[in-house]
């Protein structure tokens, strides 16, 4: 008896199928039963949480306060749902990319933000630059979970460096310090943070501090230039603070100097 291209003896027996090739891959993808050791396993640990799922089923919150982070039942569904909104947002990513594949459109926002709160402070629109630093650093930290954290970091800390010099340059350095602790607490070994915790320290009247957040940046870059200037800066400060009626060198000889003409 032949049947698609392919013959049976009278009352042989035969196992293959004859459906559609999609249907044979959709019967060989139905899931095996679970191992019941491995179950028992899981299902020892497991403990199930109560939650609320949004009315488009992307995002999930604690049941009983619908907060996505929620202290009271110890829940924090922040990363969950937004790994979920960014694969509804794109249908056709059937899963996260490799960390090294990089949003080119949002490095680029990140690039152009900040390029155009540096032009506004070298201006002196120290305000202005504020606002382009707030909206670079809002994309920074839209990188996608999947994506490299070095890169968010590099790109975050450089934008709130340069947000801590604009607001040291208005004169909230309190605020200036805040900028400046998130970048050392980003990037521990970039000499540019512990400058500008340093400076903002300065600001404050904090000199001794001041000193001490240079050396700590030190520590990490011995030959900085740019810090080993600033704390030699500090120290002659710190020196005419406790000695008020005996000038430093600098001063004595600053004094001594008649100034350039204009």
């Amino acid at each position: 008896m032949s049947h698609e291209g392919h013959t049976h003896a009278p009352g042989e027996s035969h196992s293959h199928s004859h459906s559609p090739p999609q249907q044979q891959q959709q019967a060989q993808m139905i899931a095996q039963p679970p191992d019941p050791v491995m179950q028992a396993i899981i299902d020892q640990s497991f403990t199930p949480v109560p939650i609320n799922l949004s009315a488009d089923q992307s995002a999930v919150s604690c049941e009983k306060h619908k907060l996505e982070k929620c202290a009271d039942c110890d829940v924090d569904f922040v990363n969950l749902n937004r790994l979920s909104k960014l694969l509804v947002s794109n249908p056709n990513l059937l899963c996260p990319p490799p960390a090294n594949v990089v949003t080119q459109k949002l490095t680029q926002a990140v690039t152009t933000t900040k390029e155009e709160g540096n032009t506004l402070f070298k201006m002196g629109r120290h305000a202005q630059a504020i606002s382009r630093y707030n909206m670079a650093a809002a994309f920074a930290v839209q990188r996608p979970p999947w994506e490299t954290n070095t890169l968010m970091r590099e790109e975050l800390s450089t934008v709130v460096s340069n947000r801590s010099a604009a607001l040291f340059e208005s004169g909230d350095y309190i605020g200036a310090l805040v900028d400046a602790e998130t970048v050392v607490q980003l990037r521990r070994n970039w000499s540019k943070g512990h400058f500008r915790r340093a400076k903002a320290m300065v600001g404050l009247g904090a000199l001794d501090e001041a000193a001490d957040a240079v050396r700590l940046g030190l520590s990490f870059e011995p030959t900085n230039a740019e810090l080993n200037g600033f704390l030699a800066e500090i120290e002659r400060m710190i020196q005419a603070k406790a000695n008020p009626l005996h000038p430093t060198k600098k001063e004595e000889s600053s004094a001594t100097v008649p100034p350039a003409a204009a």
